[in-house]
């Protein structure tokens, strides 16, 4: 087919490739513009487009697709479809309507659970025990188009957000391109959206990842885990930010309150149960085992975190 490609980070990566290995005609990637980033806020150029310069592919990074001339544009391009994958801008209905076949969306999640910005942390911080790619035909609402197909992923009990992401960005790669073949032999339908289960997955916020030691033990594991690597589960001690990076919830006796140190181990009282700091970092410094880093940075049991 002749695609127009729309993603911007590193999850949108995967399925570019993949439909350039399949044999499809990518006659031009559209991604947001390059943003200073880095101490030096040098501007960088988005993982996608990147990708599309290895491959001597054109790249349009225009700051909005509401401008005529922009929809006038992508029009000309001809396309049989559009294939969209964290772009992160608003398609109008003249550029959803353009390709013959319109737009097809590579969503991370199990539609209609999970609509939004953040599905992968969301689906980690309920407790999920499965997500998975849904291809979706886009229409002008959030993430509430009919559904081509879905391919599911588990959710291992110890998986992050970063592993998680991963192995959906290629599970997301091998949807479209089945998604697409079977579009062309006229074998997929558009199935509308169930009215039940639907939940929205908010856009994370840094102060989300701070840990309230007043709740389940199992609830901060899992706030650690879905805020790898952004934003960072954390804590404050003696004003410095510290990172959780890796943690387990375990059983407690005795009545301290939340958020005391109860052993030389940093396993802290929570509401229910206890955290077991097991890999954490402070700020501007090199991450590290919990007991490298209480013997240059001692945290004694007794100790009261905020």
């Amino acid at each position: 087919m002749r695609i127009v490609y729309m993603g911007t980070p590193d999850f949108a990566v995967p399925p570019l490739r993949r439909l350039i290995d399949a044999g499809h005609e990518i006659v031009c990637v559209y991604c947001q513009p390059p943003r200073p980033a880095g101490r030096g806020q040098r501007e960088q150029r988005a993982p996608v487009h990147e990708e599309a310069l290895r491959h001597n592919i054109p790249v349009r990074t225009p700051p909005t697709l509401k401008d005529a001339a922009v929809q006038a544009e992508f029009a000309a391009l001809g396309a049989d479809v559009a294939v969209v994958a964290a772009y992160g801008l608003i398609l109008p209905k003249p550029v959803l309507s353009a390709p013959r076949l319109g737009c097809l969306n590579i969503h991370a999640s199990l539609l209609p659970r999970w609509r939004g910005a953040a599905p992968i942390q969301r689906a980690i911080l309920a407790g999920d025990t499965e997500t998975g790619i849904t291809i979706m035909q886009m229409d002008e609402g959030l993430d509430t188009g009919p559904m081509l197909m879905q391919l599911t992923q588990p959710i291992g009990a110890n998986m992050t957000a970063r592993e998680l992401h991963d192995a959906l960005a290629e599970l997301g790669a091998q949807a479209i391109v089945t998604a697409l073949d079977r579009l062309s032999r006229g074998e997929l339908t558009p199935v509308p959206q169930p009215t039940a289960g639907v939940t929205y997955a908010a856009k994370l916020s840094r102060e989300e990842g701070r840990l309230d030691w007043r709740r389940p033990a199992i609830e901060l594991t899992r706030q650690v885990r879905a805020f790898d690597p952004w934003p960072g589960a954390w804590f404050e001690h003696r004003g410095e930010r510290m990172k959780v990076l890796r943690a387990q919830a375990i059983d407690r006796s005795g009545d301290a309150a939340p958020g005391t140190v109860l052993d030389d181990r940093l396993t802290v009282a929570c509401g229910d149960g206890a955290l077991a700091i097991m890999r954490l970092q402070r700020a501007g410094k090199a991450a590290l085992e919990t007991d490298d880093f209480l013997r240059g940075y001692p945290i004694p049991a007794g100790t009261v975190l905020e």
